[in-house]
């Protein structure tokens, strides 16, 4: 079965391309540079919003269904693990300051996403009031240390999206 073709006029990814840095900047992250290619990025963006009702990474199979899909919708559950790690997000949307700065190429993330069997045991044993995931106790707090605002994560993030200090400025709140 062919699937219908789906329109994007070049005004809708300028928009969502605009609001997208926008975003991104006021909360510390950082859009590809790659203009050209960050576009075709959004115009998928766009396609996905359309066809499924919600914003779908890219570069990734969508079910169709959103509460299957939740872990992918964009910015998706793995943006700041791959950030952290390898310097861009598994489609390259977002991408780290060494990036941008040029102290760092791009390079193949590998999918952080578990199978869709895993998933649905994960799920499965979270409704059954256990979980697979890391407990609270194992997760980190950090605190800003100039503004005070506070995340649980693994690492602190590249810049506080509240006051932008950088990563150095934050202290372990509690394990």
């Amino acid at each position: 079965m062919k699937r219908a073709t789906i329109n994007v006029s070049e005004s809708e990814v300028t928009e969502l391309y605009m609001r997208l840095r926008e975003d991104a900047e006021g909360a510390g992250y950082h859009l590809n540079p790659d203009v050209e290619f960050t576009k075709d990025l959004v115009k998928s963006l766009i396609i996905n919003q359309k066809r499924y009702g919600y914003q779908a990474c890219p570069c990734r199979l969508s079910s169709g269904k959103k509460n299957d899909d939740m872990d992918i919708i964009c910015p998706c559950d793995y943006r700041d693990k791959d950030i952290e790690e390898y310097g861009a997000c598994y489609c390259g949307l977002y991408v780290s300051e060494e990036i941008i700065n040029g102290l760092k190429q791009i390079e193949p993330i590998p999918e952080r996403r578990p199978s869709k069997k895993i998933r649905e045991e994960q799920q499965a044993k979270k409704e059954a009031g256990r979980t697979l995931l890391k407990t609270d106790k194992d997760i980190k707090v950090w605190r800003c240390k100039v503004c005070g605002y506070l995340c649980a994560r693994d690492e602190p993030p590249e810049r506080c999206p509240i006051c932008k200090a950088t990563k150095d400025r934050f202290e372990v709140f509690s394990k």
